[in-house]
Parts: structure tokens; C-alpha cells; sequence
């Protein structure tokens, strides 16, 4: 054995005392401390024979905890995630009642309640020494950062010279946030990218459906076709997909891998890491679209929950942020609803819960599995932090709680970087979001009913007795008596004859959608007038809508506005009409949306206000995206210099399937061809990149 590897193993066996050391310590102080908690018989022991005992019970907790804890977490990934932060003091607790029984010195014991408290302060208590210790010695440091990540080992270690890269996607922040949260403070290690001169910021256009699943699918996989929003109902298999729905996602990512003729970004010595969809890498951790399927070495969709929580030391300290954060939420809904703040949305039921696991389990998850990558000589990663989207579409996009999000964001930034100085190789950290939010209230709020009540109202269906009350509401049945020309009777619907079902109303943020399902094709406006005479100039003359999107026999298809406007699709170039105040960009968006097999027989987007960036969700949310308007159409890229520029001087880089070239084209860029192209996708590639 070589002096190096000598002095090793001392280093080694030196922190191990310390580490035992400090958690012996730590269990006499509670044992002073807590009442529930004793390791001396009842007739007292010498302080010697007490120090004896917390010593060999402190050994064999840190021994269970090493050996039996990972076997625990496995099995724990038979259960919900949401359950894993609530069993993980119980489990630490119950290892610790364990360790008392066979320690060969036990003297007293603890309640179960105790147990719970003494695990958790002696599980941070050693990780927190351990990794002092082991931050001082890099190898130590990196070697505890792989356990922590659980870093698959490789066949073939990679070459040293060529740099790595990881693209690091802030779901839901948009460009403008970014600079803002720059400038003030709240992500200074972005405020130094941005500011040292290594890196470019470049804003891009999203499509018309500015959401993750369009941008993300067009991002990893090249093509975003025929995903029209959010969620969407298609006519041909009576089936309403939704993006972020397992067996939706594994659908949508089949289709694109089908019409590209390629695996993804990722298909190269890839992993991602807390996305809808897989890119082609053969690393998955936490990604939805295998989540459906059945679990095996190749769909290991909840692998980095084992590779995170197998630290027990780790397992604590995310349950206690996840803890914090519950109670974090709870105290700034209820400052929000004693202020009278607004807008505002409902933020009870399990929506505390939801935010916490966003927020702490997920991020603590995929950072983890992102530095494990890195340490592992991974050549690209592709990971989503989606807490900033999450607490925005509660809270407002500009509110002090997301604000907060956005500092712990830098910090992670900030840890990932620290990592890539101990990996193999050199990396190249992209930033970049799949879009951003548009602030403002909900539809609801502001005109007392829903977009399904109106188009209910429209048809001159039955709608509930508080919408028809509101001021849109009686509107609407007075416009639906006007167009068939005698009253509409309660409870009945003139046009169903028994047979047609009612339509189906969708929303994606200020997106909406409405079809259908008993005609099998996508109706043409001059079938939806000839039904529901009233519901098109209902939906088009709303304050709250901003235009409508229809199919047309005329034209092929049309966009229709307040006042009567109906601009067919080839003339908005120079007539946007009610296109006019979502920007430069709306009219493609709208004509390639129209283009899709599944586009709703109604596409309705709600009305924007350029002045103030505000937009009305149809759904409860006061921050939203998915439809046009404001800054939910604009994300970010934040690339090292050393990349090639995005886009030309000038040019304008323009929906997720650029953005996915772009991003082929930089890890070509880093040694050869990083992912296979083949024939005609070969060549429109280069052209367009």
C-alpha cells in the first residue's frame, strides 16, 4: 500500500473519530437535556460508565444508519413521495430505539416521541461534521458528494480535455425577472454571469402554447407539433391529454421521437434530471414520462429519491426544510388574506404541501443528482428546478414569496458551480427557462363567472344560478335570445335534439379551448354559427377575451375580434387586428397552431394589457402562462461566451425547436458530433443552426 493511500485511510479514520466523537457528545447533552431520554440506570452509573454507554450507542445509531437506512429508503420508493418526508423522522427515530437495545452497555432508554427529536439532532449533527471535515479535503469532498448523488460508475472514464455541459432550466422565469432579480440583489451569482463578461444573455420567443410541456418536449426532443396548450382534447381517440400527466407525457414524447427520427438532446452519455421528458438519456431520475411504466434499471423514473434520501443525515434536513416551508406558506397566505392583498387565489387544502415538495424535496433531489452527474464525468445534463413557477402561479411572478424562491434558486446555482471545480472535467453551466409569467387576476375574479360558464351561456346550456346573476352572464343569455330570436328557457338546450353532448372547455393559463366531442372533426365556424348562432360573438365581444381562433370554409381559418373584426390567417401580416397588442410574432404563433391535427374547434385567448403586462387566467392562478401575452412568451439563455452566439446579429431566436438546435449545435461544438444526426434532419439542422 503506497504512503498516499496510507495517509488516506488515517484522514479517513480520523474524521470517523470525530464525527463518532461529536455525535457521543451530542447524545449526552440530550440526555441531560430531555427528560424522556436517559442512557444511566435508575440507581445512577459513574460518569465514566454513562460516557461508556452514549459512546457505543452513538456507534452503533451511526452504524445502523450507514447500513440499514438505504435498505428503508429503497423499500420507501414503493410509497407516494409526498408520504417519504413524514416517514423519515419516524425511521430515524425507530433506528435509534434500535441502537439502544443492542448497545452491550444500555443502561435507561427514550420514549418513541424522544427517539424521533434525538435522531433527527444527531443525524445533523454528524453530517454537519462530517462535511466540515471533508470540505477541507477535496478528495474526502468529493468522494461524499458522490454517495450523495449516488453516481453510476462508467465504463470508461471521460477525457479530461473535453468539457461537459449542463443545462440548468428555472421553470417559469422569465427574462425580465431575471435581470430584475439581478439587479437587486437576489441572485447575485447570476448578477456576476451576468456582469463579468463570460457570459451572454440572449431573450427567446416561446410558441403560442408558452408552457413546459411544448417548451420543454421542443427543447429535449426537436418538436413541439400538434401540443396546442396545456391540456387538450382529441377527437379521434376521446382522450384529454395533459402534459404533465405520466401517460400523456410517455404519448407526447413517443410522437416526437417519431416525427424526428432521433432519440433527443440527451441520446449521447446523457441524464435528466426533474423533467416531463426524457431528451433520450440513459440516466433518468424524477422524469414523468417514464413514470408510468414499470420500474426497472432503464426506467429508473424515481431513482434519485433513493440516491438523495439514503443519507439519513440528508433525509433530515430535507423534512425539516420541507416542515418550514409548509409553515412558510401558511403564515404568507394568511398575511396576504388579512391585508386584503390583490389579486389573490385560494392557497389552502394540500396546496401547502404541493408548494413544500417543489420548493425543498425536489430542488434538494435534482441539485443532488446534477452534482453526482457532474462528479460522474456525465458529458450532458439537462435538469428543471420548477419551485419559482410553482410559488409564482400563487403568489404573483413580482411578489416577495417568489422573490425568496428566487434567492434559494442562486443558491443552488451557486453549489453547482462549487461542484464543478472537484468533477473530472471541465463544465459548461447553460441557464435558460421554458417561459416566463404574465401577472394579473383571474377571469373569474374579475367578471363573477368561468370561460366554461360563458360558453354555457353562449350555447344557451343551463349555467349555475351565481354566473347568471353577473353582469357577463346575463349578456350572454341576452345575446344567445337576440340571435335565435325568442327566450331561452331554463334547464333546456335548443340545439342538442337528445343526441349532441355538451362541449368541453379546457384552460391553460389565459389559454382556452373549446371542443366538441360528438362532431369527430375539428368544426368550422360556419358549423359552429349554424349550431350555437350566439356563442362565437359571445366569446368575441367579452371584455375579458382578447381573439378567438377558428377554422373557416372560406379561408381555411380566421381570427375574430370585438367589433365584428374576422381576419382570415393569410392577411394578418398586414392586418393584425386584434393580434395588434400581443406584439411581433403573434400571427405566426397563431397560424402554425392552426396547422395542427388537434387544435380545438375554438381557440380562445384572453385579452392582454400592453401597458401593464397583464393577462386573465381561466385558470386560478395570478401568475400564468400558456397562451399570448406579456412576458410568459419571453424566457431566457444564459450561455458561457465560449459557446457560439445563439443567433446572429439581429436576429430573433424564435420557439423550442430553435432553441433545441441551438443546443445540438453547442454539444457538436464540444467534441464532434455529440447526437447522431441522420439524412434530411442532418441537413435542416445545419441549415437553420
Amino acid at each position: 500500500m503506497g504512503g498516499g493511500r496510507w495517509r488516506r485511510v488515517v484522514r479517513q479514520t480520523g474524521r470517523s473519530i470525530t464525527v463518532w466523537a461529536a455525535s457521543t457528545v451530542t447524545m449526552l447533552v440530550l440526555a441531560g437535556l430531555l427528560p424522556d431520554f436517559s442512557i444511566q440506570s435508575a440507581d445512577g452509573d459513574s460518569a465514566t460508565r454513562i460516557a461508556v454507554t452514549a459512546a457505543l450507542g452513538a456507534g452503533a445509531f451511526g452504524l445502523l444508519s450507514a447500513l440499514v437506512w438505504p435498505l428503508l429508503v429503497r423499500l420507501l420508493l414503493l410509497v407516494p413521495a409526498l408520504v417519504l418526508g413524514l416517514l423519515v423522522f419516524f425511521l430515524n427515530g425507530a433506528l435509534l430505539l434500535l441502537a439502544l437495545r443492542l448497545n452491550p452497555a444500555s443502561r435507561g432508554g427514550a420514549a418513541p416521541e424522544t427517539a424521533v427529536v434525538v435522531a433527527a439532532v444527531m443525524s445533523a449533527v454528524a453530517s454537519a461534521t462530517g462535511g466540515a471535515l471533508a470540505v477541507r479535503d477535496d478528495d474526502a469532498y468529493r468522494r461524499r458528494l458522490y454517495r450523495l448523488a449516488d453516481r453510476r460508475r462508467r465504463r470508461h472514464p471521460p477525457s479530461p480535455a473535453v468539457p461537459g455541459t449542463v443545462f440548468l432550466q428555472l421553470d417559469g422565469v422569465g427574462h425580465d425577472v431575471l435581470l430584475a432579480a439581478a439587479a437587486r440583489g437576489l441572485m447575485p451569482t447570476v448578477a456576476r454571469l451576468l456582469t463579468d463578461g463570460t457570459h451572454r444573455l440572449t431573450p427567446w420567443r416561446t410558441d403560442w402554447s408558452s408552457q413546459t410541456g411544448a417548451s420543454q418536449l421542443g427543447i429535449l426532443h426537436g418538436s413541439n407539433h400538434d401540443i396546442p396548450a396545456f391540456r387538450w382534447y382529441e377527437k379521434d381517440t376521446g382522450e384529454v391529454m395533459v402534459c404533465n400527466r405520466p401517460t400523456s407525457a410517455a404519448e407526447l414524447q413517443r410522437r416526437a421521437v417519431e416525427r424526428t427520427g432521433d432519440g433527443g438532446l440527451l441520446t449521447r452519455d446523457g441524464a435528466s434530471r426533474g423533467n416531463l421528458f426524457g431528451g433520450g438519456a440513459d440516466e433518468q431520475a424524477l422524469v414523468l414520462s417514464i413514470a408510468a411504466r414499470r420500474r426497472d434499471r432503464s426506467t429508473r423514473s424515481r431513482a434519485g429519491y433513493f440516491a438523495y434520501f439514503s443519507d439519513p443525515a440528508n433525509a433530515v434536513r430535507t423534512a425539516l426544510s420541507f416542515g418550514a416551508e409548509i409553515a412558510r406558506e401558511i403564515v404568507q397566505s394568511t398575511r396576504a388574506r388579512t391585508r386584503g392583498q390583490r389579486p389573490r387565489v385560494g392557497r389552502g387544502g394540500l396546496y401547502p404541501v404541493v408548494r413544500a415538495f417543489a420548493t425543498v424535496v425536489e430542488r434538494d433531489v435534482v441539485v443532488a443528482a446534477v452534482m453526482g452527474d457532474m462528479l460522474g464525468g456525465r458529458t450532458a445534463v439537462y435538469a428543471d428546478l420548477v419551485a419559482y413557477d410553482e410559488v409564482a402561479h400563487h403568489s404573483g411572478p413580482h411578489s416577495p414569496d417568489a422573490d425568496q424562491v428566487l434567492a434559494r434558486l442562486d443558491r443552488s446555482l451557486a453549489l453547482i458551480e462549487k461542484v464543478a471545480e472537484h468533477a473530472p472535467r471541465p463544465y459548461r453551466i447553460v441557464l435558460l427557462s421554458d417561459h416566463g409569467q404574465s401577472p394579473g387576476e383571474t377571469f373569474r375574479a374579475r367578471y363573477g363567472l368561468g370561460l366554461a360558464d360563458l360558453v354555457r351561456a353562449g350555447c344557451g346550456l343551463p349555467v349555475p344560478r351565481r354566473a347568471r346573476r353577473t353582469r357577463s352572464g346575463a349578456e350572454a343569455r341576452a345575446a344567445v335570445r337576440a340571435a335565435l330570436r325568442r327566450p331561452v328557457e331554463e334547464g333546456t338546450d335548443e340545439h342538442r335534439g337528445g343526441r349532441r353532448s355538451e362541449p368541453i372547455v379546457l384552460a391553460s393559463g389565459n389559454l382556452g379551448l373549446v371542443s366538441f366531442p360528438d362532431v369527430p372533426h375539428r368544426m368550422t365556424k360556419e358549423e359552429i354559427d349554424a349550431r350555437h348562432p350566439a356563442l362565437l360573438t359571445t366569446l368575441a365581444h367579452h371584455p375579458g377575451v382578447g381573439f378567438l381562433l377558428v377554422r373557416s370554409e372560406a379561408h381555411g381559418g380566421v381570427v375574430l375580434g370585438a367589433h365584428g373584426a374576422e381576419i382570415p390567417l393569410d392577411r394578418l401580416d398586414e392586418d393584425p387586428g386584434p393580434l395588434a397588442a400581443f406584439g411581433p410574432g403573434a400571427a405566426d404563433a397563431v397560424r402554425r397552431t392552426h396547422s395542427f391535427p388537434h387544435t380545438a374547434d375554438i381557440m380562445v385567448n384572453s385579452c392582454h394589457d400592453p401597458d401593464d403586462g397583464e393577462v386573465l387566467a381561466f385558470e386560478e392562478q395570478i401568475g400564468s402562462h400558456g397562451g399570448l401575452g406579456g412576458a410568459q412568451g419571453r424566457p431566457f439563455l444564459l450561455s458561457p461566451l465560449e459557446l457560439s452566439a445563439p443567433v446572429e446579429d439581429g436576429g430573433e431566436l424564435v420557439g423550442a425547436e430553435r432553441v433545441h438546435r441551438v443546443l445540438r449545435r453547442w454539444l457538436r461544438e464540444s467534441d464532434g458530433p455529440q447526437v447522431p444526426l441522420t439524412g434530411a434532419r442532418e441537413e435542416r439542422d445545419r441549415r437553420v443552426a
